[in-house]
Order: C-alpha cells, then sequence, then structure tokens
C-alpha cells in the first residue's frame, strides 16, 4: 500500500513540474502566431511574457500563504487531488488562448493550485516519510520540468500550432490527477496506520497559524530567509548562465546547451542523493551540497577571472553547481518537522514556498541589472554572497531549535 501512495505522490510532483517550463518554450512561437495579440492588439513585446511569469508567482505566494488554513480543513490529499484537477483545467484554458489577457487570466487558476500542490506535499512527506524520499520526490518534479519544454517542442518541431503543446501537457495533467483521486483511500489508510505523526491530535486541535505569529516563532524568520536566499541561486544561476558563457566567448548554441545542465545536474543529484541519505541526515546533507557548490562557483570563478581559463571550465563550474544544489532545497524541507514541530511544519512549509517564489522572483531581475550596467562576469561573486549568506542562516536555524527534541515520527518514517 505505500508503495502504490508513494508512487502517486511521486508522480503528482511529476504533474507540478510538466507546466513549468511551457510559457518559456512556447513564448517565440505565440509571438509569432499571427492570430495571438498582444494587449494592444498587435504582436507582444518579448518582455511580455514576464507579466505572466509574475502573475503565476504572486498567485503560488498567496496559495502558499494559505496552506495551513486549507490544509488543515481539508487535508493535503484532498488538497492536491483537486488542485492537480485545477492544474490541468487551467493548461486547457492556456491551450484555447489568443491573447495576452486571455494567458494573465489562466494564470490565477495555474499559480493558485501549483502553490497549494507544493505546499501540501512537501509537508505532508516531511512528515511522514524519510530523507531519501523527499530528495526523488523534488527529482519527479525535475523529470517533469524536463518533459514539459520537450512535449512542446516536439510538437512544434512536428509544424503544430503551440496550442498543441499545451493541449498535449493538460491531458497528461488529467491522467495525473486521475490517478491521485484513485490513490485518496490510500493516504486514508496510511494516516490511520502507524504512518501517522504523534503530534496528529494536538494539530488537529490548532487553529491556523497568522504570519505574525509564524514570523515570532524562534528560527523561522532565519529558515525563510535562508529559502529565498537558496531559490534565488538556484533560479540566477539556471537563466543567467548562458549569459555569462557567452560573455566568455561561447557559442549561443552551446551556452544555452551548458545552461540547460544546471537543471540536469539539480535532477541527477536529487535521484543520487536519496542514497546518500541512507548515510547522512538533512544537516549534513545540505552542508555537503554547500561545498560542493562553493567548488563548481569556483570553477566559474577562475574562468571570469582569468581569461586563458579554457571555457570548458565554466561550463563544468555550472553543472558541479548544479549538483551542488541538488540537496539543499529537500533537505531544508524535510528538516521543518524535525526542528519546528509536526504541529508547525505545514504553517512554516507554506511561508518558505511563498519565500521560495519571492527569492525566484526577485533576485535574478537585481543580477539583471548588475550584469547590464557592470558586467556578466559577477555572477560567480553574486552567487556566492547568497550562498554564504544561506549557510549562515542554517547554521543559526541549528543554533536556535538546538534544545528542541526532534520529533517522534522522525524516527518512524517510511
Amino acid at each position: 500500500m505505500i508503495h502504490l501512495l508513494l508512487a502517486a505522490i511521486y508522480l503528482a510532483f511529476v504533474g507540478l513540474g510538466l507546466p513549468d517550463g511551457l510559457l518559456g518554450a512556447a513564448w517565440p512561437a505565440m509571438r509569432a502566431d499571427a492570430a495571438f495579440r498582444g494587449f494592444g492588439g498587435g504582436t507582444p513585446p518579448l518582455s511580455h511574457s514576464g507579466i505572466v511569469f509574475a502573475i503565476i508567482a504572486i498567485c503560488t505566494v498567496v496559495s502558499a500563504l494559505q496552506s495551513d488554513r486549507t490544509t488543515k480543513r481539508f487535508g493535503a490529499a484532498r488538497v492536491t487531488a483537486f488542485s492537480t484537477a485545477l492544474a490541468a483545467v487551467a493548461l486547457f484554458g492556456f491551450a484555447q488562448c489568443r491573447s495576452m489577457a486571455g494567458l494573465c487570466l489562466w494564470a490565477v487558476p495555474y499559480g493558485l493550485a501549483a502553490g497549494a500542490i507544493d505546499a501540501a506535499l512537501n509537508n505532508y512527506v516531511a512528515l511522514h516519510f524519510a530523507s531519501r524520499h523527499m530528495s526523488w520526490l523534488h527529482c519527479m518534479w525535475g523529470v517533469g520540468a524536463t518533459a514539459g519544454p520537450y512535449v512542446m517542442g516536439a510538437a512544434l518541431t512536428r509544424g503544430a500550432p503551440w496550442q498543441r503543446g499545451y493541449l498535449l501537457v493538460g491531458c497528461a495533467q488529467v491522467l495525473v490527477a486521475a490517478a491521485v483521486f484513485a490513490s485518496l483511500p490510500l493516504w486514508r489508510r496510511a494516516e490511520g496506520a502507524s504512518g501517522a505523526p504523534a503530534e496528529a491530535p494536538a494539530e488537529a486541535a490548532r487553529r491556523p497559524l497568522r504570519l505574525a505569529e509564524i514570523l515570532r516563532i524562534p528560527g523561522a524568520r532565519a529558515i525563510l530567509l535562508c529559502f529565498f536566499c537558496y531559490c534565488a541561486i538556484e533560479q540566477t544561476a539556471g537563466l543567467w548562465a548562458a549569459t555569462f558563457l557567452a560573455h566568455r566567448g561561447v557559442s549561443p548554441e552551446r551556452a544555452a546547451f551548458y545552461a540547460s545542465m544546471v537543471y540536469l545536474g539539480i535532477t541527477l543529484g536529487r535521484g543520487i542523493g536519496g542514497f546518500a541519505t541512507f548515510r547522512w541526515n538533512d544537516d549534513q546533507m545540505l552542508r555537503i551540497g554547500e561545498g560542493i557548490v562553493v567548488a563548481g562557483l569556483a570553477l566559474v570563478g577562475a574562468a571570469a577571472l582569468a581569461p586563458a581559463v579554457p571555457s570548458g571550465v565554466a561550463c563544468a563550474g555550472f553543472v558541479v553547481a548544479g549538483f551542488g544544489c541538488a540537496p539543499v532545497y529537500p533537505s531544508i524541507i524535510h528538516s521543518t518537522p524535525a526542528h519546528f514541530g509536526a504541529d508547525k511544519s505545514q504553517a512554516i512549509i507554506g511561508v518558505q514556498m511563498a519565500f521560495a517564489y519571492l527569492g525566484t522572483t526577485a533576485m535574478p531581475p537585481l543580477f539583471g541589472v548588475l550584469a547590464r550596467h557592470v558586467t556578466p562576469a559577477l555572477l560567480p561573486l553574486y552567487l556566492l554572497a547568497l550562498l554564504i549568506l544561506m549557510a549562515a542562516l542554517y547554521e543559526r536555524v541549528v543554533r536556535v531549535t538546538a534544545q528542541s527534541a526532534p520529533s517522534p515520527q522522525q524516527e518512524s518514517k517510511t
């Protein structure tokens, strides 16, 4: 039974990742589509995809901040099932769009669904399953995030309109939603058996925590800012690696390929990291990841400082940095119940998801300003500064919460 439930949870996270890269992959084809209209009636400017991304991010933040309330009322299983179905509806909506206004409209339910799934599933796995499953869960997101743009690219290559790519991914999302709905009895049986956390009665009795109350929890502000920094590192590296490499003289095609290796490194690292958790705990995995990221940034920095260093060193550095990023996100999430208690974990993880999207939204554009007015060669230094701040914040969390005993369920996870 538990393996079937895990399969459904993994599949839900594949579904979460599937649409993430679709807009970026489809945007050039949208702009070239004579039937697609911008806000003024003509071809939308290149930058207008950022409006859709911003709406998705804002709605995701709103949904994540409400996750403690919604998950407490409906349960993680039903929140995941209905949100996955809502995401499928939004994808079919995207597939029917003929204007920027339509894209912005359907971005709202998609963002709300993504935030709900992210927060509910991360907390459920952190409470009920061992660290390896958290790592593999986020590996499944990487599988989905890689597959979505591939489906869109395959549709466009065969001469189909961009709407076909959204339609195909929407159909896949329907299958994911059907699998999650079919698994609902498994969630109830798992929670009714030995998998339920010891704090469940207290959790059921308490009211949802307000944001101000969450921020007053010792160590909460540090873990939220830590998560902000990590997601800023991941997104900034993925977005600006190609520009950095092109600045170093790498051809645009090769630069784009090696920039994508950041995400491949993350996905492979999370798959391998699941096995590493048999030996190391969450705190140790995070520190190991930080060390690998430093090694990767050292390679990138060497290429930035010394023109004689081959550009291949910088390319390898981004792959290594991506591999080092792999255990950080899962380790922070999975350690949240141990640091703060299972009764507070859903509230804190929901706000963590909100800070994650704030980091991915705010910090890459800030580097864009530096790259434009100074030089793209500052990228490794920018990422290193964020990494140092993240490491200091996490160590503060460890110190502040050291007096709290580990939650009982930490010893009995599957």
